[in-house]
């Protein structure tokens, strides 16, 4: 529909064009992944070029009537405002950062002002004979300040245009390195990247090969973001590529609590242990830094297993985690975990008598309940 248009600064969307595709989220330099908006009425294209950050948001209230979505009346609710809060409700409404969480830098290098990385290395991170190709790539920045904290993003900008003739937009992808670097100090940050067929970006950053200049822009994202307070438990549940924001965390802890407790339960779902990302380092990680639930659904010769249903076999653990106020949950991966994940902490919640949807809310509003879901 070419919704979608961009200055140096902004990325923005025609509403008399948009079909609702929400291919406006993972580009929108202004942190949309994280500030999912409500609107009564669609912003023009002139206030938003003007924006250096989001407007304040008030109050909405949604009707569940379908009809007012969609009709012509003054009190009809906008079809965006109805399909955001529908693809939002899976966290439960507007995230939080930790209140112990690192202040971000925010699109410090924004489309017109890209910053150029140095690939320094490309590893495939599934066996090949794998259904799924996995890579593990580090990218330098060559002195230049990347300043990306565990659980942000970066925009990585394919070479060549598109149909039109314009650049492409940039594509984001979660760090999965710490703060300091793939190794302490060096300040250089890794990707995990899965190839998929036909996708632009993925098949570029797979392609690549060590010393190969990259298009990098951002960072981005202002939520997903790790406590910085030692005594901050994480439970933290993932997919596939969702695991590279808790492999940052996992290796901050480790770095900053070295041989102590870490506090941290991870539940890690994939199709088999050779499509796992990172099965072999985290089979090496101490189970007092890291309590690990691998769980995968194609295995040979045996049931179909998904991270909601070892939560379940879990639920002491996890219920045990869920009635402790300095928990922070943490949701990564693909959109259709959401639902079983969100069951399964409902069913755990009232084994215990408490009310799911009351404890979510008390977690987000503490800055402890975090999805990204894509």
């Amino acid at each position: 529909m070419q919704a979608i248009e961009h200055n140096d600064d902004n990325v923005v969307v025609d509403a008399s064009k948009c079909n609702f595709c929400l291919d406006c989220i993972p580009v929108c330099p202004t942190g949309s992944i994280d500030e999912w908006r409500v609107v009564e009425a669609p912003y023009s294209l002139e206030s938003q070029y003007e924006w250096d950050e989001l407007p304040e948001q008030s109050d909405i209230t949604l009707e569940a009537n379908s009809d007012n979505a969609t009709n012509n009346s003054d009190d009809a609710i906008d079809p965006i405002a109805a399909l955001l809060a529908e693809a939002h409700q899976g966290a439960g409404g507007k995230s939080k950062a930790p209140a112990s969480a690192s202040k971000p830098a925010i699109n410090l290098y924004n489309i017109g002002n890209a910053t150029e990385a140095i690939v320094q290395g490309n590893y495939r991170l599934t066996d090949k004979d794998s259904d799924s190709d996995v890579r593990h790539i580090i990218l330098d920045f060559q002195g230049k300040p990347f300043p990306v904290l565990e659980g942000q993003s970066l925009g990585v900008i394919a070479p060549g245009t598109d149909s039109n003739g314009k650049a492409h937009l940039p594509r984001l992808y979660s760090a999965s390195s710490p703060r300091d670097g793939e190794r302490p100090g060096y300040h250089n940050v890794s990707l995990t990247v899965k190839r998929d067929e036909g996708g632009l970006c993925s098949n570029y950053l797979c392609d690549l090969t060590k010393g190969d200049k990259v298009k990098v822009t951002g960072p981005f994202g202002a939520t997903f973001l790790m406590p910085t307070d030692p005594t901050a438990r994480l439970l933290m549940i993932c997919t596939g590529t969702g695991s590279a924001p808790m492999r940052a965390f996992t290796m901050a802890r480790e770095r900053t609590l070295g041989a102590r407790e870490g506090g941290m339960v991870m539940f890690f779902g994939a199709r088999t242990p050779q499509s796992l990302p990172y099965f072999g380092p985290l089979k090496k990680m101490p189970e007092a830094l890291l309590q690990q639930h691998l769980v995968f659904s194609r295995s040979p010769d045996q049931p179909k297993e998904y991270v909601q249903d070892r939560m379940r076999k879990e639920a002491d653990v996890v219920s045990e985690m869920l009635q402790d106020p300095n928990t922070h949950i943490y949701i990564c991966g693909l959109k259709d975990m959401e639902q079983g994940v969100e069951e399964a902490f409902a069913n755990i919640a009232e084994a215990s008598g408490e009310s799911w949807q009351a404890l979510r809310d008390v977690m987000r509003e503490d800055g402890r309940y975090h999805v990204e879901t894509y």
